[in-house]
């Protein structure tokens, strides 16, 4: 599913998104999970699911579920999609903050998202919530184009020339995201191009310093009271 940008949303789309009541009446930690295709991300948030107790969620699966299931405001997507509209920040982060509201977890890796600016300012205005803090997987095209390729070969998606197509928007558009919260103190960069456990360890050390701060301030983060979700969307 391409990329999920915000555009002024019509009511008609974003009314049709179940209210995503604000996370009011529940606390919860949000952590952004960011990095090129083929950067590990994936690999890495299971574990930290695994590992940490964290849901993740998916923006793309979230999508592609409210298409699925047959609903009013699924076939009012499918058809944007299909129309080659763009579909609204704002349907997709109310997507997300349904999911939180209805997961019984406290804790959330959004993962892939937001992808660009526009995302971004409409999580935080819809969901009134910052993320406690960024994973960014930075690690070199040419690791990650030689992992998609070992990866994916025989699918057309996959070629050299889309490859460098994915990694020429992800630079264009997700790394002012990444600037923004650098400027907050938020961000713990990654070198993602190291075999997975040596990667793996680095971030439980984040992980287990994330911990160990909330517990002696008996809270997670100022403006983190929300999510950490597993978001796919390439």
């Amino acid at each position: 599913m391409g990329s999920v940008v915000a555009e002024a949303p019509t009511s008609s789309v974003t009314d049709k998104v179940e209210n995503g009541s604000q996370l009011d009446e529940k606390k919860v930690t949000v952590v952004f999970v960011l990095g090129g295709p083929g950067s590990g991300k994936g690999t890495q948030c299971a574990n930290i699911v695994e590992h940490f107790g964290f849901t993740h969620l998916s923006a793309g699966d979230l999508l592609r579920a409210e298409i699925k299931s047959g609903s009013e405001n699924g076939t009012m997507i499918q058809n944007m999609i299909k129309e080659g509209k763009i579909v609204p920040s704002e349907v997709t982060v109310k997507l997300l903050q349904r999911a939180m509201q209805e997961n019984e977890n406290d804790k959330f890796l959004i993962d892939g998202f937001p992808r660009n600016e526009e995302n971004r300012a409409a999580f935080e205005n819809v969901t009134k919530i910052e993320p406690a803090f960024v994973l960014f997987f930075n690690c070199s095209e040419e690791e990650m184009e030689k992992r998609l390729l070992n990866r994916n070969q025989g699918r057309d998606d996959d070629n050299i020339e889309t490859i460098r197509k994915r990694f020429k928007v992800f630079i264009e558009s997700s790394l002012p995201v990444i600037e923004y919260y650098q400027a907050k103190g938020k961000v713990h960069e990654i070198d993602a191009g190291r075999p997975r456990e040596e990667v793996f360890e680095t971030i439980k050390n984040i992980f287990a310093t994330f911990a160990k701060e909330s517990s002696e301030t008996g809270k997670y983060v100022d403006n983190c009271v929300n999510v950490m979700t597993e978001v796919h969307i390439d």
